[in-house]
């Protein structure tokens, strides 16, 4: 008892196993029903083909009694003719025995050729309606493919909206603190510049500027090219008190 119960257990499992195996792949299913189908209408033609040859038989042996019927009948004829009673009513049995088993095997040919067609018929009908089925499904299959990707596309964009409404808050701390920075970064950039000596840049600078020309010149004085006065400041005036008049030529010496 308790075996049978695991056992029943166990199939219901197995079963439930396969069937979630077969949802998963719908294709595999339906290729297996296709070589199931195929394997079936091979069998039905096999049978079909037997029941073909037994209908042959049957035409060959109707094809023979007819032949032997024709011969039997000219051979009463010629025994009446002839005077030969006997004879001819021995072959007059015989053609009446002959008369019934052509009667027989008509009619039997006629139900085989009947059979044979209707078989037929029910073949293309059943294989018909199964390969519209196929396609059916087929085509069923590729639109429930389609849609089940647009819904994990349409689930995944939902839960992208959901997660980027719900950082709406990180993102504005994060604005908050870029801006902190870079005000910061402005700042310390204003005391750098105001807190930078213009003059001893401007000393630098003068320097370099006449370590260049003192450069220049020497270069000039060994090639023996003469350079023209560079043009120099015209000197400042002397600064006057208010009020005060000029020098003369004997105050100056």
């Amino acid at each position: 008892m308790l075996l049978t119960r695991l056992k029943n257990v166990l199939t219901g499992m197995l079963s439930l196993f396969v069937k979630d195996i077969e949802r998963r792949n719908p294709e595999a299913l339906l290729e297996l029903e296709q070589e199931n189908l195929r394997k079936q209408i091979a069998s039905f033609n096999q049978g079909l083909a037997a029941h073909a040859g037994l209908a042959e038989r049957l035409m060959a042996q109707v094809r023979k009694e007819e032949t032997e019927e024709r011969e039997l009948r000219a051979r009463v004829t010629a025994h009446l003719r002839a005077g030969n009673r006997e004879a001819a009513a021995q072959n007059a049995l015989r053609l009446q025995t002959l008369a019934s088993e052509l009667e027989e095997n008509r009619r039997q040919l006629e139900q085989a050729e009947e059979s044979y067609r209707n078989l037929v018929k029910a073949r293309d009908v059943a294989v018909s309606a199964a390969r519209s089925k196929i396609e059916h499904l087929k085509g069923a299959i590729n639109d429930m493919r389609m849609k089940t990707a647009m819904a994990e596309m349409n689930e995944m964009a939902a839960g992208m909206v959901s997660e980027i409404g719900g950082s709406g808050d990180t993102l504005n701390r994060l604005q908050e603190m870029v801006e902190e920075e870079r005000t910061k970064a402005a700042g310390r950039a204003r005391v750098a510049r105001d807190a930078m000596d213009m003059g001893e840049i401007e000393i630098k600078e003068a320097e370099m500027n006449a370590l260049a020309d003192l450069a220049l010149a020497d270069f000039a004085a060994r090639e023996g090219i003469a350079l023209e006065p560079a043009e120099t400041a015209a000197p400042a005036a002397v600064s006057r008190s208010m009020g005060s008049k000029p020098l003369t030529d004997s105050e100056q010496g």
